[in-house]
This record gives structure tokens, C-alpha cells and sequence, in this order.
């Protein structure tokens, strides 16, 4: 085996291994973007829940429920 083919030879597996390399941070990358919408949907679906049961309470109750859920969205920003 001449120096050219050892040389080709490492060329070829960088390039395979770069290529693997870009394949796993894209799944990764996916992943991440998938678990971002898993954890959106759930808290819509946790909003869609506590905006029913404060409807089916008084007003007060649901009044004085918004202004919690305010003070916590609130807090989540100032953090």
C-alpha cells in the first residue's frame, strides 16, 4: 500500500466520521425541537384544563384564580 492510498484511506474515514458526526447533532437537534413541542402542547392542555374549572367556580374565585395564574406567568419572565 503506497503513502497516496494511506492517505486516502484517513481521508475516507474523517469524512465518514464527520458525516456520522453531522447525522447524530441533527437527530439530536430533532429531539430537542420534538421535546419543545411535547412540553408546549402539555402546558396548553394544563392552560385549557384550569381555564374550564375556573368557569365552573364563582367569579370572585375565577377572578382572584387569573390574577394567580398572571403572578406566576409573570414570575416565570422576571426569573
Amino acid at each position: 500500500m503506497g503513502i497516496k492510498d494511506q492517505f486516502q484511506d484517513k481521508a475516507n474515514d474523517l469524512a465518514g466520521k464527520a458525516k456520522g458526526a453531522m447525522g447524530s447533532e441533527k437527530d439530536e437537534a430533532s429531539e430537542r425541537a420534538s421535546q419543545a413541542r411535547d412540553d408546549a402542547r402539555e402546558r396548553g392542555q394544563q392552560a385549557q384544563e384550569e381555564s374550564r374549572e375556573r368557569s365552573a367556580k364563582s367569579p370572585d374565585e375565577a377572578q382572584r384564580a387569573a390574577q394567580e395564574q398572571q403572578d406566576k406567568f409573570n414570575q416565570d419572565y422576571d426569573a
